[in-house]
């Protein structure tokens, strides 16, 4: 499944690219698989810089492309060193306090795994009341666990690794987390085909975020608009699709 975030029935009007400058400068960070990361020649590479790309191509206009500290961006943006952020920068209340966004392009949602095999189960509060369920100790992830599964034996872990390898001994019974590194790690070598996603995804705003936006300086509403188009563009024409399976082979919806 192909997560969508544009509306049909919305279709924002073509840009006029002169308000735009002679090129866009984007900026995205090196450590952020499969976002944005440094590629085996060295150069970046992933979902975001091949967005950025496409975005580009979308309203033809030439475009360069600079790696970053993350902390680093939003001042590449008030200072105007840099056009548009494109970093995994989720759309929040405090961000939008230093920043404008672009519509929603990705949003990562909480996913349950179980093994491989496994009787096939709802996944609802009443149908997991008997399980036990492992999940990284103070996220969002128990957080929503411990209000909307609360019948659930639920297990804290210290980290991620450590949560994955109770589900593949057996130790628990489900694991609950971040849907983009779980689907990482079932199509890796490291899960040795042990899981699968069951039931969800699990998108509520309020514990998981609104999802990630391309940043750009406060009332840039030009630039805003015209990757709003462009973003728009690339669904409908498919774009979106292809790029997105080439780096979630395993969907994280």
């Amino acid at each position: 499944m192909v997560p969508g975030f544009w509306d049909p029935k919305r279709r924002p009007e073509r840009p006029d690219v002169t308000r735009l400058p002679v090129q866009i400068r984007f900026v995205t960070t090196e450590d952020y698989p499969p976002f944005s990361f440094r590629g085996e020649d060295g150069r970046p590479t992933g979902f975001n810089v091949d967005i950025a790309r496409a975005i580009c191509t979308e309203l033809a206009i030439r475009c360069t492309l600079e790696i970053l500290p993350f902390e680093q961006l939003v001042e590449a943006l008030e200072s105007g060193k840099a056009d548009a952020a494109i970093a995994g920068i989720a759309i929040s209340a405090a961000s939008r306090e230093r920043t404008d966004f672009s519509d929603r392009y990705f949003r990562s949602p909480a996913r349950f795994v179980a093994r491989r095999g496994d009787p096939a189960q709802k996944v609802t509060p009443d149908a997991l009341a008997s399980k036990s369920v492992g999940v990284v100790a103070d996220t969002a992830h128990e957080a929503y666990l411990r209000d909307f599964f609360n019948e659930i034996a639920i297990r804290r872990f210290p980290d991620a690794e450590a949560a994955r390898a109770a589900l593949q001994k057996g130790d628990i019974d489900l694991l609950f987390g971040d849907g983009v590194q779980l689907a990482l790690w079932l199509n890796g070598t490291a899960s040795a085909g042990c899981c699968v996603f069951v039931g969800g995804p699990f998108t509520e705003s309020l514990y998981f975020g609104e999802g990630m936006g391309i940043a750009v300086k406060r009332g840039n509403d030009p630039l805003r608009q015209s990757l709003n188009y462009a973003l728009a563009q690339l669904w409908e024409e498919g774009v979106y699709t292809d790029l997105y399976l080439r780096w979630f082979p395993i969907s994280v919806y």
